[in-house]
């Protein structure tokens, strides 16, 4: 199958990006991408993400679930703010097996809206396999419900985010807590998300050896997180999003994903199913893009386009 091509751009930095993360990721090299990064891809301390006093940064361990450890939050809340303010729940991705809470951070938006931003930590693959990730999500979602308030946020206006294994996760979470009556979100943001462990779709096929996280490294991620489950009758949706049967009920979303990239075609699908069952969704697939390219190519005019397209629907769901 021929590949769609990279953007310009974007194809420009792709050498250089794959010099330190290749396009195939095997689970013997889950340990390496584990180690702590260094330079721009580092995880920011809590003074950066302070932005020179804006934010207030605090760090808690709330309880689990059942039987399980204290879930790590990461908590960045406008200083100053004197109303309740709208809370983003954040969860990073890394395929399940790499990654923390510290990472992906959407403070941009934050301070453009004045969110309140928790970030959740959980448990990773394949030390920890499903259900743990999303059920750590879970856990960290009902205290943040539970105590908006006194964080300066709003329990009625909850966003759900999240890029790559957290944007899987995110969608994992919104039907958790759908199916379990539990915190309504009224938004949820899905960017370039990992939803179907089966990894037969034509861009999986296309991509495969190309861009960043091909099918070989999917492989690796959901064997990690589900074991010899993958890919089999039974898998969960609240592992794989894309195995629900039912899409109604759920918070509106937007959905993005680059043209070159492995999720293409599984999150074209998702929100179409979405769609099919009632719902509201907003679908971008950006021309050119690899797998979070705006993340590791942010002066790119592509990445600006994604960049202001998620603020723009952000604002438009908070009436701003």
């Amino acid at each position: 199958m021929i590949p769609p091509p990279f953007d310009p751009e974007l194809a420009a930095h792709l050498a250089a990006i794959n010099d330190w993360l290749p396009p195939t990721i095997t689970a013997d090299m889950i340990p390496a991408g584990r180690e702590p990064q260094t330079g721009s891809f580092a995880p920011p301390t809590n003074e950066e993400l302070a932005r020179d006093g804006l934010f207030e940064v605090e760090e808690r361990a709330v309880p689990g679930p059942p039987g399980a450890p204290e879930v790590p939050l990461l908590i960045c809340r406008p200083t100053g703010a004197t109303d309740p303010r709208p809370i983003l729940y954040n969860i990073h991705g890394g395929g399940m097996v790499t990654g923390t809470h510290r990472l992906g951070i959407p403070l941009d938006w934050a301070e453009e809206l004045g969110l309140v931003v928790v970030s959740v930590e959980y448990r990773l693959a394949p030390e920890h396999p499903h259900p743990a990730p999303v059920e750590d999500c879970y856990a960290g979602l009902l205290w943040t419900a539970e105590h908006a308030e006194e964080m300066g946020g709003d329990p009625d206006r909850i966003i759900l985010a999240g890029g790559s294994a957290g944007g899987g996760l995110t969608a994992a979470l919104a039907l958790l807590a759908r199916d379990r009556k539990g915190p309504r979100a009224i938004g949820q943001v899905l960017m370039c998300p990992m939803l179907d462990d089966r990894n037969d779709t034509p861009s999986a096929r296309q991509m495969a050896g190309l861009g960043v996280w091909d099918r070989t490294s999917n492989e690796t991620g959901w064997s990690a997180v589900l074991g010899e489950a993958r890919g089999t009758a039974d898998v969960s949706s609240y592992a794989a999003p894309a195995r629900a049967d039912d899409l109604s009920g759920l918070p509106p979303a937007f959905i993005d994903v680059g043209s070159a990239e492995t999720f293409r075609d599984e999150d074209i699908a998702y929100a179409s199913r979405i769609w099919q069952a009632g719902g509201i969704a907003e679908l971008h697939v950006w021309p050119g893009g690899f797998h979070g390219f705006d993340d590791l190519v942010p002066q790119a005019a592509l990445s600006a386009e994604a960049r202001a397209a998620r603020l723009r629907w952000l604002r438009r769901l908070l009436g701003e």
